[in-house]
């Protein structure tokens, strides 16, 4: 196996691997339901869903976009044997072209739950955060501007 080599043309992983892209992988105790919730509210598209002898969805892949997520059915149990009541740390970005168009969408499908407002970000976004009904946290992303506002004494540091 060679070691990874910084070159002219920028760091290459070991092997010259090309990352082809990126899938979150989310549990949900009832997959089906969390399947029926993510298009209905957010508007993903399913793709295939995964089925066992009684219709209990134990894996299924939806899209945003061209972008592919994973879900997998792991019961009511499955956090409580974790030790913890649900995900931890999950947070998945859905870059949009039009956030307050998917904000609109979202809050016509929730009815009366309120769902907060897009804001606009010191970091060139305009954003809003939602948690589904398995507990993991959806942050809608556009981009605004290409002008990052830093706190003082903070500075911008990019590897070209």
């Amino acid at each position: 196996m060679s070691e990874a080599s910084n070159d002219e043309a920028g760091w290459k992983a070991p092997g010259d691997v090309s990352f082809r892209g990126l899938a979150p992988y989310l549990y949900y105790a009832d997959a089906g339901e969390a399947l029926e919730w993510l298009t209905r509210v957010f508007g993903f598209s399913e793709r295939v869903r995964y089925v066992d002898s009684a219709g209990f969805v134990f894996q299924a892949t939806i899209a945003a976009g061209d972008v592919e997520i994973e879900l997998a059915g792991v019961g009511a149990d499955y956090w409580e044997a974790k030790g913890v009541s649900g995900p931890v740390g999950q947070l998945n970005i859905v870059y949009v072209d039009d956030v307050d168009a998917q904000h609109e969408r979202v809050q016509q499908a929730l009815g009366d739950i309120e769902v907060s407002r897009p804001q606009d970000q010191p970091y060139g976004a305009r954003i809003f955060t939602i948690q589904d009904i398995g507990g993991n946290s959806w942050t809608f992303w556009q981009h605004t501007s290409d002008t990052v506002e830093l706190p003082s004494g903070w500075q911008e540091i990019r590897s070209d």
